[in-house]
């Protein structure tokens, strides 16, 4: 990555971090409205395994001979 791209990434990096916390907020209230007893340990495991591989699916489509 150019060094003026990793500076600019290094000025995002703490909202990036912040955002997808709210992103598994998001769907762990999601998950606790369809499932009362919901456990929250393994809610929050498939949420981020799922927005792991939604990056891979992302990197695969959009960025050129990208290897996750």
């Amino acid at each position: 990555m150019a060094q003026i791209e990793a500076l600019e990434m290094d000025a995002y990096r703490a909202q990036l971090t912040s955002d997808l916390r709210s992103l598994v907020d998001k769907y762990r209230a999601i998950f606790g409205w369809d499932v009362p007893e919901v456990d929250l340990v393994a809610s929050d495991r498939l949420i981020v395994k799922a927005l792991r591989q939604a990056l891979d699916d992302i990197t695969q489509d959009e960025i050129p001979d990208a290897r996750p």
